[in-house]
């Protein structure tokens, strides 16, 4: 009886003690990386903000995932600084990282993108996208506060105009879209460039520096390595070489053969499932048809 009872018993607790669902993140977090460099995450996105005595500069004002992610972002830098907001700098001119950077220049600050991120800026004419006021070639420097910021241009990649943001002093990078944390790629790598992005992964390599923010939250919110850097030039390259032999046998316009390719060695990576076979489509038009 005794045990018949014990057993009914967990069979009536089970459902309560056993099936709780994850509780779901918070929609937005801010977390502190360095003495004076944080993460602001608004959902699946992320930026990063540097604060000095004489001023803030941050990155990437989110705005396209949710409305508000302007106004939420600039009140969780105002929860640790009253300090003003010198500058806002763009990592790339895609919408889903830029378009929240109305209140930071209703607040005064001065935006500054590369010189490309503000051509095609002007051609869209998206009045919710604050144009740059300062332009960026090759590379330039922001020096506040006793903090150096080197904004650098290492190529086509994701864009024709994503800048990678040095802080050498604290040894901290910050990159967006362009190499996830184990993570395959995004879709068909829509305004992308090949064979140009290879050549920046081993710029980014050369440079000095221990840690990475990503423009996306790496697993369980980790910061990236060079070792991070060189796991995706691996995938890219086994990529490429799946596509470069679908394109000897003349079958890179085939669905089937391109939805067939397996990387077993990535199969725990993010979005796997989801975009292997469009990051296969998108080498085999370079390898298949030139471009």
């Amino acid at each position: 009886m005794r045990i018949a009872a014990l057993l009914a018993a967990l069979a009536f607790a089970a459902p309560a003690t056993l099936a709780q669902p994850a509780a779901a993140p918070p929609r937005f977090a801010t977390t502190k990386v360095a003495d004076n460099v944080y993460v602001f995450r608004m959902l699946g996105h992320q930026a990063m903000f540097v604060v000095t005595p004489d001023g803030v500069i941050a990155t990437d004002p989110l705005g396209f995932v949710d409305k508000k992610g302007g106004e939420t972002y600039l009140a969780e830098i105002r929860r640790i600084t009253s300090a003003p907001v010198k500058y806002v700098v763009y990592s790339h001119h895609h919408y889903d990282h830029i378009a929240g950077g109305k209140p930071f220049k209703d607040a005064g600050a001065t935006f500054v993108a590369h010189r490309n991120a503000h051509r095609h800026l002007a051609a869209l004419r998206n009045p919710e996208i604050v144009l740059p006021d300062q332009l960026v070639d090759e590379r330039s420097t922001i020096e506040l506060g006793g903090t150096r910021l080197d904004l650098l241009w290492v190529g086509r990649n994701h864009s024709d105009n994503s800048l990678v943001m040095l802080l050498p002093k604290e040894r901290i990078v910050f990159t967006v879209d362009w190499i996830p944390l184990q993570a395959v790629l995004f879709r068909d790598l829509p305004d992308g460039f090949l064979p140009d992005w290879f050549d920046g992964l081993d710029r980014v390599l050369a440079l000095d520096w221990d840690r990475m923010i990503p423009g996306h939250p790496g697993p369980g919110g980790r910061l990236g390595t060079k070792d991070d850097v060189r796991a995706l030039k691996a995938y890219m390259n086994d990529v490429s070489e799946a596509a470069r032999q679908l394109a000897a046998e003349g079958k890179c316009l085939n669905d089937e053969a391109m939805a067939a390719v397996r990387l077993p060695k990535y199969e725990s990576w993010g979005a796997y499932s989801l975009f292997l076979a469009r990051n296969v489509e998108r080498f085999c038009e370079y390898w298949g048809r030139g471009y």
